[in-house]
């Protein structure tokens, strides 16, 4: 069975997260979403909650599951039996800084890395965008994926 390891904060999960993950299903048996919990880290919502929405957006997909990690994604992989992590790509920043996360993750883990390049109409769309627009009141549901949709 081969396993992909989509892993980040998701503070909170995008539309763009979601097309990542969707586009990724007929690569993978299945595909881990890892949420991770970084102590050095301010969130706009706690573990369970980011955990309990992403769960709740694919909870009619039986090759995803969601687990929440305290340690190094390599290490969490590793535990997971994981062999390719998934990663979405926006920018020339985003696939530099991806590209050097992937040499190390090979380097210390003899882990792939999968580059997804994000779909136009998601390219600008960030967590951190979004949590900027709630920090001034604004509606943001237009970039967050609906629960469940299958």
């Amino acid at each position: 069975m081969t396993t992909g390891l989509f892993a980040g904060s998701f503070d909170p999960f995008t539309i763009g997260h979601d097309s990542i993950v969707r586009r990724a299903l007929p690569l993978f048996d299945k595909i881990i979403i890892g949420v991770g919990i970084n102590e050095r880290k301010q969130y706009m919502l706690d573990t369970e909650e980011r955990v309990g929405r992403i769960r709740a957006i694919y909870a009619r997909e039986p090759k995803i599951m969601v687990k929440a990690y305290d340690d190094l994604t390599v290490d969490f992989a590793k535990r997971e039996n994981v062999r390719f992590f998934i990663k979405g790509v926006r920018s020339v920043k985003d696939f530099e800084y991806e590209r050097e996360q992937a040499d190390i993750n090979r380097a210390i883990g003899g882990l792939e890395t999968i580059l997804l390049l994000a779909e136009p109409q998601f390219a600008s769309i960030s967590s951190s965008l979004v949590r900027e627009l709630v920090h001034f009141g604004r509606d943001v549901s237009e970039f967050l994926p609906k629960a469940s949709h299958g």
